[in-house]
């Protein structure tokens, strides 16, 4: 029987062969890395916190302004694109993509894989 980690990895490595993934991560909403499926030379820890503060500001901002619940968090750069969402109370969901990646086939991919893991978790 697999545990919560490998579950997580598969789904993750299911992701990447989307096509357009380049890495991904499942993440605390504190910011400790449950999951990676990261290239050498990214520092996955480092990743993981980085997008866990930017959604929980985010998060902050949205409250503040009374503004409904954040669906998600876009980074673009002319490199990179980073997405980041919940993915249940306990965790978060995030994918760098290239810049030419198709967003919508991304996020579709994403709400079906945060759905799992909230299952998971």
């Amino acid at each position: 029987m697999a545990s919560i980690k490998e579950d997580l990895e598969i789904l993750l490595g299911g992701l990447k062969r989307t096509g357009d993934v380049q890495a991904s991560a499942v993440v605390s909403r504190d910011g400790l890395l449950m999951a990676s499926d990261i290239p050498p030379g990214i520092h996955a820890e480092a990743f993981g916190a980085m997008n866990a503060t930017m959604v929980g500001a985010a998060e902050t901002a949205i409250s503040e302004l009374q503004k409904g619940v954040l669906a998600r968090v876009v980074i673009e750069s002319k490199d990179v694109k980073i997405i980041a969402c919940g993915a249940g109370p306990k965790a978060l969901l995030v994918v760098m993509s290239g810049p030419q990646a198709k967003l919508g086939f991304i996020l579709m991919e994403m709400n079906k894989a945060s759905e799992k893991v909230k299952e998971l978790l």
